[in-house]
């Protein structure tokens, strides 16, 4: 087993920070955070939504988190400048998000309930965790620029945190996940990802168990076996390798739409081998170059994030993916979500699946 080292240490209000490193562990958990940040931020509250049968996170909160700020917070500490992260150098850190959407409690909540009574307005603590993970302390460098070690290390950190999430009793699904560009909306452009630890199970998540189910009620076989047997039939596959395959799917919605499974089924990634990990980071590397190829001079927006199976109910049709996906629908356009997409869920391909998977074919 690839080793993992890793030091935890703490920040002015009390958040957790963790350094994760290739090589045994570098005393960056003794510097100190010297900042005055006051009391911690915590979540508010989510609220049932009886109609759609989903709840909503309300995090007043956020509202003050950085936009486009004069000093990285996601930079080293280092010249002057205190940032989230004390230590001067490190490689991949993590760190409890200080304007969290979930969690930011003193201690782990309840899960949201599952049983709902009569009452219209239904609500609960945001319990979970939210964690930011930084993938390098280079500030001009971006995840396709870095090694295929550095990037296995950010999925085994990946790893770590579900695992650890899941132990803590109050998150039902942990979801890892990056947004690149200002397109998509970024403010913060520091190599940087995100962890999600929900309370509930996603409302996509339900949907993809449920499908799931039906297909083995009807098939008597796995729906994610079916999908990958289908597409690595299909002209849209854009990478394999021994462990691994990335396709448009015959479907897609996003002008840009990529899924990456590993060939064999794993319910999420504290499961996955080291041959799995170390596999994965070069084709995803890969592919992440042909995205910004494409259209040459235009980087790729992008939303990436792994699927993984929620603990509880159902965890048995569930199965570990990644999913990439870009409004990105030409040179200088993308595409905006307006009313067929966001109110109706109706959705329409702008260049055709066939199309947009022979651009990332033929991309390099």
């Amino acid at each position: 087993m690839t080793p993992l080292h890793m030091e935890s240490g703490s920040l002015a209000d009390g958040r957790q920070i963790l350094y994760y490193s290739n090589e045994p562990a570098g005393g960056r958990a003794a510097y100190a955070d010297k900042r005055d940040l006051g009391e911690r931020v915590s979540a508010g509250e989510i609220r049932y939504d009886r109609l759609r049968d989903e709840w909503v996170a309300v995090s007043a909160g956020r509202s003050g988190r950085p936009q486009l700020p004069v000093a990285c917070p996601l930079c080293p500490s280092r010249d002057g400048e205190l940032t989230e992260v004390p230590a001067p150098d490190y490689e991949v850190a993590v760190f409890e998000n200080r304007f969290p959407s979930f969690g930011g409690f003193a201690e782990p909540g309840p899960l949201a309930p599952t049983e709902i009574g009569p009452e219209m307005e239904v609500a609960a603590p945001a319990s979970g965790r939210c964690e930011v993970v930084v993938f390098s302390d280079d500030h001009d460098s971006s995840l396709v620029d870095l090694s295929p070690e550095r990037v296995a290390l950010v999925v085994r950190a990946q790893a770590q945190r579900t695992a650890d999430l899941y132990a803590r009793g109050d998150v039902a699904q942990v979801f890892c996940f990056e947004n690149r560009g200002v397109e998509i909306g970024v403010t913060l452009h520091h190599p940087h990802g995100q962890i999600y630890g929900y309370p509930y199970t996603t409302p996509q998540t339900r949907k993809y168990l449920d499908a799931a189910k039906r297909h083995k009620a009807a098939t008597g076989r796995d729906l994610f076996d079916d999908i990958i047997a289908s597409e690595s039939r299909s002209d849209r596959v854009i990478a394999e390798n021994d462990h691994w395959i990335a396709f448009t799917p015959f479907a897609a919605r996003w002008p840009f739409e990529v899924q990456v499974y590993p060939k064999a089924r794993f319910a999420d990634l504290t499961e996955l081998p080291d041959e799995y990990i170390d596999s994965f980071a070069p084709l995803y590397l890969d592919l992440l170059k042909r995205c910004d190829a494409a259209y040459p001079g235009e980087p790729m927006p992008y939303m990436s994030g792994w699927h993984q199976a929620p603990i509880g109910a159902d965890r048995e049709f569930g199965r570990l993916r990644l999913e990439l996906v870009s409004i990105r629908r030409g040179p200088g356009r993308v595409k905006f979500l307006a009313s067929s997409e966001s109110v109706m869920g109706g959705w329409v391909h702008d260049l055709g699946p066939e199309a947009s998977a022979a651009i990332l074919k033929g991309a390099l």
